[in-house]
């Protein structure tokens, strides 16, 4: 037989020259300090990670669950209800604070109206209407938790300054005066009127016949 045909050697035979080579024995790795301190870390995180997972799957299995993904289970559904129990809290918290703010709210109103009706009486008792009312409750100037009698003091100094606001006429004002006190006209007629017809006592003729009568030119009738 033809070995290069394709023939197997005989025993002892030296093999074809197309045979792959035997691999070597693999290279040997130097290591660095580093290198090997991170190996020894992650190795020491690797042990304590493992030490305490079977810490913990030992508590889980004292407090009767069968593993420890139970436990996490238990413990997650626990959380989640505390944080629904609190948020429910907070709710009702705020809803309180709401209530007692509105409360504040209308009380501080009342209070406001209150004030107002009492400046609002004092200033009308002492003349003041309409319009000028709102001038002067503009104008009355007194501290907020005033009584009584310091608004009242305010409101008789303010009608002292500003007496228009309370119906009180300024004499010397033409404008503002009323027709009463206007200087009567000539003739005896009232002011910014034409004087008073005067009516004729007798009859028409009477002061000419009294003439002619006076002279001897006509006898009485």
């Amino acid at each position: 037989m033809f070995y290069n045909d394709g023939g197997d050697p005989p025993n002892g035979g030296t093999p074809s020259s197309q045979d792959p080579p035997k691999p070597g024995p693999p290279a040997q790795r130097t290591f660095t300090q580093d290198e090997l301190t991170a190996l020894a870390a992650k190795e020491k995180a690797q042990g304590e990670r493992a030490g305490a997972r079977a810490a913990l799957e030992k508590v889980a299995a004292d407090l009767g669950f069968t593993n420890l993904d139970d436990a996490k289970a238990f413990i997650e559904e626990g959380r989640k209800a505390k944080e629904a129990q609190m948020s429910e809290h907070e709710k009702r918290e705020k809803e309180l604070a709401d209530r007692e703010a509105k409360a504040d709210a209308r009380e501080k109103a009342a209070v406001e109206r209150e004030r107002s009706a009492t400046r609002r009486a004092i200033l009308v008792g002492l003349g003041s209407t309409g319009v000028d009312l709102e001038d002067a409750v503009a104008l009355l100037r007194v501290p907020d938790d005033a009584d009584e009698a310091t608004i009242t003091e305010a409101a008789e100094a303010l009608k002292g300054r500003r007496g228009e606001l309370f119906g009180v006429v300024r004499q010397g004002d033409p404008q503002t005066a009323p027709v009463s006190q206007l200087p009567p006209a000539p003739g005896g007629a009232p002011a910014g009127g034409p004087p008073a017809r005067q009516t004729p006592a007798g009859k028409p003729g009477d002061r000419g016949r009294a003439i002619a009568q006076s002279r001897g030119h006509r006898t009485a009738a």
